[in-house]
């Protein structure tokens, strides 16, 4: 009872606006590009003032998820209107959005887990850290008033209100699911029985797809990272180097910010971090830097139910009938029930993949995140580590990484990747035994368990932090002294010399293709050890490899480009066929052969190349063929060479002209071009832009399945001049070099889109403006540093609430 009554004063505590006769303060010095510096005594303080710096720039944006975790969208923003979870890139009616979340709100999810101990709920430092974030955003926004928010967007709104630390929590909840539940919201909250005859096309459906291979890309996550960690033997002076390139969407709530946190003698970290969380998710310490990429590892798998006969709402697990949860939930004068099993909710289809529910049968899903605030206790203790050792330890403790890669090199000059963190146990021979969907496995790595029998349920291993998910040591981990890298392929080829081999499916495949993005960032390591990228020396260091990082080599050009200028200079009379008949293809030949292979603003004929490899895909992807982490499943008809394991940094390669399909992709993109009015040697310059402040700013870059490292994803759109404003890419941009002296640290950064999605603010743009020149900015950490580049200060009293 005592328990009890102590869990109840805390969740009561959790959902009422903090109040604290303790004064918290901070100190903020902003540097260039509105880069907050904080600086306090303690945790509370010091989540305080990020939060008063963080809710000037982006209050407005935050304020709108806080509105999505508590339910209230089509209260404010109409049942009708739309909610993009933009990290998953999937896009919601408010309604669902709101039905989903209240569901989460009855069933009393984020409180439960916040009630748990550590490492299963959050450490006393993690509640502190919440408990001050509270407070200061709620300071900023008592001294500033809602109506007088700088950003108009949402200046006098009634949903901009005071938080709590439940509403903090449950931000944290909805990013943990990004990559499992939160891509299949609407699968949760619209799933019912169907009838005999709509479950018997569902499942031809169903069965269409995943032979097809069609849609499934869409079940991973459509963003994406590059990242390389250097150890000793890799760069010039002895010491680690990291880049961190995450590629996340340029608005919405998913962007990343850049701070710099500091504890005296206890913390000092800098890098970015995504909204709402006052924490650095990727960044480095005084002796640590570390980065993420988005992991192939499945987070979720669905479970196959056996109904009773007769009634769909009560299933049988070894032959003991049990009755699904019922959650009647209310949402806007609409009612409905979502069902619960004890497997997950159930669901009925996984992003456009049919799973029926039928009297005889249905689908529920289990989320491995659904129950993981782990990450929260990592995260916080990551920001004080200061070696590789350290690192590891942390990751075997919580294995609480939701849904990333981490790859890390530290002052000792070591390199480390891992996969460590939350991934169900379903190891290849359980997977095998259960599972009931034999291409989702074949193909994706995802088993479809079998629900009916309780053995099929995920294991359990003493070794894991909780019971369901997998040992440290059966997840990749590798500690180099030259390097390792990951571009959201599997653990493979992490690298090339130490291949990582006999995981477990669900974690990833093995000796298979890779991506030509994954390819290109080996091969650019590839050429620098041995000195051939045209660079000086042949070890890396901050300053090289900030220039590789957005050097913009386009690999499919560098594979392909020759074969199209010998397509096109051979076409018969200058034609080739395309879609809609014959196209003169011969004002192509030139610009394509004085293309110099990269995607930089002023390199011409990028884009004639780039609509050519876009259509290629276009065509193949039609096929049925589909793609596999990322690859072109049967494209083998595209290359000369086919793909080898044991050459897979180079193969495939070579373009087979003789292809109808292929000289289709060339002559249809001539006619693009023609048809936009634009010229076929047009570079991007004038053609890729994102519009920050009111002006648009030229982007360099190019798409990542073009094998472009400097990822930036736009679609073709011939009515905003090509390539308009910028979808995802690389967001927050960091090379960390360890060094010898008194600041043993040394940062150059980018946040592509800014600061802050206040289009009055100068911040909403500089940034931006400085990485479509390439500018790096020298980050500045330690102390003497940030004195020397202090453009403002503010110190923050918060009193009260």
């Amino acid at each position: 009872m005592r328990r009890a009554l102590a869990s109840l004063a805390l969740l009561a505590a959790m959902a009422a606006p903090v109040a604290d006769a303790k004064p918290l303060k901070a100190k903020i010095q902003w540097t260039k590009y509105g880069v907050p510096h904080i600086t306090a005594k303690n945790l509370q303080g010091l989540a305080a003032g990020f939060a008063y710096a963080f809710a000037r720039d982006n209050i407005c944006t935050i304020a709108s998820e806080y509105v999505t975790v508590n339910a209230e969208r089509s209260k404010f923003f109409g049942p009708d209107e739309t909610w993009t979870f933009s990290g998953n890139g999937s896009t919601y009616r408010n309604l669902d959005a709101d039905f989903y979340f209240q569901w989460v709100k009855q069933r009393g999810v984020v409180e439960d887990l916040v009630a748990k101990k550590p490492p299963d709920g959050p450490t006393r430092d993690v509640r502190r850290g919440v408990r001050g974030y509270v407070r200061g955003y709620n300071h900023y926004l008592r001294k500033t008033g809602v109506d007088r928010i700088p950003d108009r967007r949402c200046r006098g709104e009634e949903w901009v209100r005071p938080i709590t630390e439940l509403d903090v929590y449950r931000r944290f909840y909805q990013l943990g699911i990004l990559a499992s539940s939160g891509a299949v919201i609407g699968g949760i909250v619209n799933a019912a029985p169907v009838s005999p005859l709509a479950a018997q096309a569902q499942n031809q459906r169903q069965q269409e797809m995943l032979e097809s291979g069609e849609g499934l890309e869409r079940l991973q996550p459509q963003i994406g990272s590059n990242a390389y960690g250097f150890g000793r033997e890799a760069t010039a002076n002895g010491r680690g180097l990291v880049l961190g390139n995450p590629h996340f969407p340029w608005d919405g709530s998913e962007r990343l910010y850049q701070a710099h946190l500091r504890i005296p003698g206890k913390v000092d970290v800098a890098g970015g971090t995504l909204y709402g969380v006052p924490l650095i998710l990727i960044g480095h310490t005084r002796g640590l830097a570390w980065s993420h990429t988005v992991a192939t590892a499945w987070r979720f798998t669905p479970f196959k139910l056996a109904l009773v006969p007769g009634d769909p709402h009560s299933y049988v697990v070894d032959g003991e009938v049990k009755e699904m949860e019922a959650t009647e939930v209310k949402v806007a004068g609409e009612t409905r029930t979502i069902y619960s099993t004890e497997y997950g909710p159930m669901l009925d289809n996984l992003v456009g993949i049919p799973l029926p529910w039928t009297e005889g049968s249905g689908f529920a899903v289990k989320d491995v995140n659904a129950t993981n605030f782990r990450y929260l206790n990592h995260f916080l203790q990551n920001n004080r580590a200061q070696s590789v050792a350290d690192y590891d330890r942390i990751q075997r403790k919580f294995q609480g990484i939701p849904w990333v890669n981490s790859i890390a090199a530290d002052r000792k000059g070591n390199a480390y990747y891992t996969m460590q963190g939350a991934i169900p146990y379903v190891p290849d021979d359980h997977a095998l035994e259960c599972n009931v969907l034999e291409p989702a496995f074949e193909l994706l790595g995802l088993p479809v368990l079998d629900g009916a029998r309780s053995a099929c349920d995920w294991l359990s291993h003493d070794e894991a932090a909780v019971p369901g998910t997998f040992p440290p040591e059966d997840v990749p981990t590798l500690v180099r002294p030259d390097y390792v890298t990951n571009g959201n392929d599997s653990h493979w080829l992490s690298n090339p010399e130490e291949p990582l081999t006999g995981f477990d499916r669900i974690i990833g495949i093995e000796e298979a293709e890779r991506t030509l993005r994954t390819r290109l960032g080996l091969v650019q390591v590839e050429d620098r050890l041995a000195g051939d990228d045209g660079l000086p020396g042949d070890r890396f260091n901050r300053k090289l490899l900030q220039r590789i990082a957005v050097g913009n080599r386009q690999y499919a050009g560098e594979l392909w480009r020759d074969a199209v200028v010998g397509m096109c200079e051979s076409a018969p009379g200058g034609f080739l066929a395309g879609s809609s008949g014959p196209v003169d293809v011969s004002g192509a030949c030139e610009p394509l052969a004085g293309w110099d292979l990269h995607d930089d603003l002023d390199s011409n004929g990028a884009i004639l190349f780039r609509r050519f490899v876009e259509q290629l895909f276009d065509e193949f992807l039609a096929l049925p063929t589909g793609l596999q982490g990322g690859v072109l499943v049967g494209s083998e008809a595209i290359w000369t060479t086919p793909f080898s394991a044991a050459d897979a940094v180079h193969t495939p390669r070579g373009l087979n002209t003789a292809n109808s399909l292929v000289q289709r992709a060339l002559a249809d993109a001539v006619t693009d071009l023609e048809d936009a009015d634009i010229p076929l040697d047009a570079p991007l310059r004038g053609h890729q832009y994102e519009v920050r402040g009111g002006k648009a700013i030229p982007i360099h870059g190019g798409p990542g399945g073009d094998g472009v490292f400097n990822a930036i994803n736009v679609g073709w759109d011939p009515e905003a001049d090509g390539y308009g404003d910028v979808g995802h890419g690389s967001s927050f941009m960091m090379v960390a070099e360890f060094r010898d002296g008194k600041c043993p640290v040394r940062a150059g950064t980018f946040v592509t889109y800014g600061q802050t999605e206040n289009q009055r603010s100068k911040h909403a743009s500089d940034y931006t403006r400085a990485f479509s020149r390439k500018r790096w900015h020298r980050a500045p950490f330690c102390q003497n540093e940030v004195r020397r580049k202090v453009r403002s200060t503010k110190r923050v009293v918060v009193r009260g609430r």
